[in-house]
């Protein structure tokens, strides 16, 4: 079980997340946090990643569990090589240089965060940068320190500033 995650059973299912969705708020939050621990314990690592995303989704001013930052970092740390993950890399960089919908700024910095995250976590030879978004978009990446400068404060209380 990822430590920085609340406790969850390992058999949730998507709906335990979905029905909180409209309200996006604190319970949706705290719903995905659980679900992607209990994706994890099913042997989803991929699946548990992309509820770390739902996450940020929710607005939420005071999170009553630590923004997910940390939880990535450990999923990275402990994937099991068998199992798939994607490209965590490509998705938050296309995921960051994409964003759209409310909040869209904040959220945008905060996948810039979890890439640079992910890019430190994981080694590049196999898990490249989508160099040809990259080329074809002219898309400048923004540096690890301009992400942080441009994260509020509460995130910034959450982020393992030595993973960068």
């Amino acid at each position: 079980m990822n430590p920085h995650l609340p406790p969850a059973p390992a058999d949730l299912k998507a709906s335990h997340a979905r029905q909180h969705r409209e309200e996006c708020g604190t319970q949706y939050y705290l719903a995905c946090l659980e679900l992607s621990q209990s994706l994890w314990q099913q042997d989803k690592p991929a699946q548990a990643i992309l509820q770390l995303n739902k996450a940020f989704l929710a607005e939420v001013t005071t999170p009553p569990w630590p923004l997910p930052y940390r939880a990535l970092v450990w999923f990275l740390e402990n994937r099991p090589p068998d199992l798939f993950i994607g490209n965590p890399v490509r998705h938050f960089q296309h995921l960051a240089s994409r964003m759209s919908g409310p909040r869209s700024e904040l959220r945008s910095w905060r996948a810039w965060a979890c890439f640079h995250l992910t890019k430190k976590a994981l080694p590049s030879d196999q898990f490249p940068l989508d160099e040809t978004q990259l080329r074809e978009e002219d898309l400048t990446i923004p540096t690890s320190s301009e992400v942080i400068n441009h994260l509020p404060k509460t995130d910034q209380l959450h982020f393992p500033s030595s993973a960068l």
